[in-house]
């Protein structure tokens, strides 16, 4: 039975061993209501500020993992915040997701939201941009978080199916996204890339004002892993990083705010930045 993950109290966050209970999840989308530990979505040493009091952020896979976490932060800093999750598989999460941010929304955000759909299709992606104007009238930021994954050993264990759903989710959900919302975004408005190539269309949409930029997790505790990792991997999962630890939501959830904080990240567009337990990463 799930516990309803609305009061986290922050496990210990420094570097060391650790390791998980070995789970396996058999099927994904993972879901975050059965994972042991449940990943952390927030913590009471985070302190908002209105960093994006007035803004309609609009956030793909944002039911559970990175994506629950970057929307309750989000609403923490004044954001109206809608949400896509799966239907039928990841319901219980995105209602649990729901409850947490009417609970963190400031006085003058409107109600949360959270959309059903396959974003892998243009015409799904056109919808959900769609729901959210007709609801709040414009689109402020846009994290394209939503992805699956799927381990194999070589490229001969992926078959086309498998090759179809990644593309379709990890890399056409982005494009559909974004081309149907920036008829509905203007100058100061954000598009944040969860591990995905931003420079270009930094480049392209400079002139206009909008920022493009990119997060690129190292190893985050999310339902992801369960679901497409071994009991014994995710027993281990992020010991193999310098801080020898896999890392939780809340630890990448403040660099989506940074970048949709305008007098933050006014002079970052094409950049990514890597919250990945110490690993270098050269550019």
């Amino acid at each position: 039975e799930s516990r309803r993950p609305t009061r986290v109290i922050m496990r210990n966050m420094a570097s060391g061993n650790q390791q998980f209970p070995p789970q396996k999840q058999e099927a994904q989308p993972g879901k975050e209501h059965v994972m042991e530990p449940t990943p952390q979505f927030t913590s009471h040493d985070y302190k908002p500020s209105n960093k994006l009091r007035g803004k309609v952020a609009l956030v793909t896979g944002g039911d559970s993992g990175i994506g629950r976490a970057v929307a309750h932060c989000y609403a923490l800093e004044g954001a109206t915040v809608a949400f896509t999750y799966v239907k039928s598989q990841e319901e219980k999460d995105a209602q649990e997701t729901l409850e947490i941010l009417r609970e963190a929304k400031t006085s003058d955000a409107k109600d949360p939201m959270a959309i059903s759909a396959d974003l892998g299709f243009d015409e799904n992606c056109k919808r959900v941009v769609d729901e959210v104007v007709n609801a709040y009238g414009k689109i402020d930021i846009l994290v394209n978080n939503a992805a699956v994954q799927y381990k194999a050993g070589s490229v001969e264990e992926i078959d086309e199916e498998r090759l179809e759903r990644v593309f379709r989710t990890n890399i056409f959900s982005h494009f559909f996204m974004t081309r149907h919302s920036l008829r509905h975004m203007n100058e100061g408005s954000a598009i944040i890339n969860t591990t995905s190539v931003a420079r270009g269309l930094a480049l392209q949409l400079v002139e206009r004002g909008i920022r493009v930029n990119g997060v690129a997790p190292g190893p985050i505790w999310t339902p992801l892993i369960p679901s497409s990792f071994s009991e014994e991997e995710s027993a281990q999962f992020g010991s193999e990083v310098p801080m020898k630890r896999a890392g939780q939501p809340i630890e990448v959830a403040p660099c989506y705010v940074f970048l949709a904080c305008n007098h933050c990240s006014s002079y970052i567009t094409g950049q990514v930045l890597h919250p990945n337990g110490g690993v270098i990463v050269n550019s």
